[in-house]
């Protein structure tokens, strides 16, 4: 491997939260999404010692009211109440919440959504009370779910509530995003709004969320605080950093964020079941490791990533960076050892993808994004004034004129013009001879979808310009299935997945492990109460994790400001 750029970096204290609930819970047979890699990532971390460089914590769950900070009421309570019996009920077949295909109703799912959001909850609630400089929490980062509906894998969006947190005490929060997909939840909800700027790396194009454009900036006072840049398939090390670095750099020194949070999606990783970029682990890693140099606060979250040996590795990667702490190439012994095989290396090598994005493209893209930072104030001021008793509430954040309309609809192509930021010239070269760009016909085509009442497109739809243009075996380089001949319907991601076997103890498909292993741990297959598995954690010979707070075994926890006496004092 080819050593990473150095970058100086003064000691931090850092939190890492992880709850041991999470490993149990599962999407179902075949679906991508697996919340098993935070446990394979958890016992990576503890097997290379790195829990004795930072404060290893139990979040406490997130209760209603903290989530209704941003979801509506009625959404929160149906994730409360819905089951696989009864989802076609409360959903109404399927149109309501988009509780479907890319997002079921898993058993436990509140439960998992408590999990996720409130370690994201407890990192800001940390870093606010200026007890950690560092505060990872890669259970959360689900960046896609919306004030009332689920999306792309996520129910919760746990970003925005951290946000919000944050918001209490710092006066300006960036969030990044590099994750392959667009962060559209986080970026709707700020998206009139100088007090967060959003900034996201990922894939554009025909290619789920669908939204990204560079022109996308924001509108009132959240103009041009938004940040956009949309790449192309095959995007490596060199160019991914030859634009993270400049355009970070420009945002730092103009916004001068009190605090920032760092979504590490590993979809974008070479190789990823749902993505098409060709990142190493440690090109991915580049991105925190400038971060750190800013001495800011820093929250860093988890997100998507589908291939979760990759992702265990990178995460752990990454841990080790955030602690200051250099791992061995050579993987320790583990619970999941068999997982890492035949290379058994803490590593992930790019392939030998080619690579869409043109030095004219990324050099054209740079340089419309910097300008376009060019015309904000150095920093947006916002006057002084004491730390609130709660957290801040999101009607505070201005968002719509118009009291009716839908905070969770996309934006209309005729308003969406009427804010964005024109271009002499365009960034995209498809164009056809009336002026009408891909972009442009995919948002109406979709706007058009919406209104004729058929389904949405799906994070696990296929990716067709991956497909095509690189002419590549689908099923064997993404994992999901292309239609071939005459009369067959196209398969999506689900559908090629849920026909092949699954080791269901650990919510792994059988390329992620090893056959031999199988009846090891077919005895985890059916999920067992939060109270017997937390027994027989506890009974393990693992580093022990301590509770930020107590947790109790209803639903009903008391709020995170509990776990933060230092801000308390403060009231």
């Amino acid at each position: 491997m080819e050593p990473a750029p150095v970058f100086r970096t003064p000691r931090k204290r850092v939190a890492y939260y992880y709850d041991h609930d999470v490993g149990n819970f599962s999407y179902g047979l075949g679906h991508p999404m697996k919340p098993h890699r935070m446990r394979m990532t958890h016992n990576l971390v503890t097997n290379y010692g790195l829990h004795k460089k930072m404060d290893i914590l139990r979040p406490k769950r997130a209760t209603r009211d903290q989530m209704t900070r941003f979801h509506t009421d009625e959404y929160v309570d149906f994730l409360h109440r819905v089951t696989p019996e009864t989802v076609h009920e409360l959903t109404n077949e399927g149109t309501r919440y988009l509780i479907g295909e890319d997002c079921p109703a898993f058993d436990g799912l509140y439960e998992f959504c408590s999990i996720s959001a409130g370690g994201s909850l407890a990192a800001a609630t940390r870093l606010n009370s200026g007890e950690s400089d560092v505060a990872i929490n890669w259970a959360g980062g689900l960046h896609h779910a919306k004030k009332r509906e689920a999306s792309g894998f996520c129910y919760v969006n746990d970003i925005v509530l951290a946000i919000l947190e944050l918001l209490r005490v710092h006066l300006r929060v960036l969030y990044i995003d590099i994750d392959i997909h667009h962060g559209d939840g986080v970026e709707e909800a700020f998206y009139t709004t100088d007090r967060v700027m959003t900034a996201s790396f990922h894939k554009f194009g025909d290619f789920f969320p669908g939204t990204g454009d560079v022109r996308d900036v924001g509108m009132k006072r959240g103009k041009n605080y938004c940040v956009n840049v949309p790449l192309r398939d095959g995007i490596g090390d060199t160019e991914f950093g030859n634009i993270f670095r400049p355009v970070i750099s420009h945002i730092m020194d103009w916004y001068r964020p009190g605090a920032v949070v760092l979504q590490c999606g590993a979809d974008s990783l070479a190789g990823d079941k749902l993505g098409c970029f060709n990142l190493s682990m440690r090109g991915h890693a580049d991105c925190v490791a400038f971060m750190q140099t800013f001495d800011v606060p820093l929250i860093t979250l988890g997100g998507g990533g589908y291939t979760v040996r990759n992702v265990a590795r990178t995460w752990t990667y990454e841990t080790g960076l955030l602690v200051g702490q250099r791992l061995d190439e050579d993987l320790p012994f583990n619970d999941y050892i068999q997982y890492f095989g035949p290379e058994y290396k803490l590593e992930v090598p790019p392939t030998s993808m080619d690579n869409l994005n043109t030095r004219e493209y990324l050099d054209n893209l740079r340089t419309k994004v910097i300008d376009n930072l060019r015309q904000l104030p150095s920093a947006p001021g916002v006057q002084m004034q004491e730390v609130p008793r709660t957290t801040l509430n999101p009607a505070d954040v201005e968002v719509s004129d118009d009291e009716d309309s839908d905070l969770d609809e996309r934006i209309s192509q005729r308003l969406r013009d009427a804010h964005v930021q024109n271009w002499d010239d365009e960034l995209s070269d498809d164009e056809d001879a009336h002026g009408v760009s891909a972009w442009e016909a995919a948002t109406s085509r979709r706007l058009s979808t919406v209104s004729n009442g058929r389904r949405k497109a799906g994070i696990m739809d296929p990716i067709r310009p991956f497909e095509h243009d690189l002419g590549l075996n689908y099923v064997a380089q993404n994992g999901a299935g292309a239609a071939k001949g005459k009369g067959r319907t196209k398969r999506t991601f689900f559908a090629a997945r849920a026909a092949k076997p699954v080791l269901a103890d650990l919510h792994l498909d059988e390329d992620d492990a090893d056959s031999d292993d199988d009846d090891d741990h077919r005895g985890q297959a059916l999920r067992q109460s939060t109270r017997s598995v937390r027994s027989r954690l506890l009974a393990n010979d693992a580093p022990v994790v301590r509770d930020a707070t107590p947790l109790s075994d209803d639903m009903g926890s008391p709020a995170l400001s509990t776990a933060a006496p230092s801000v308390r004092g403060r009231r």
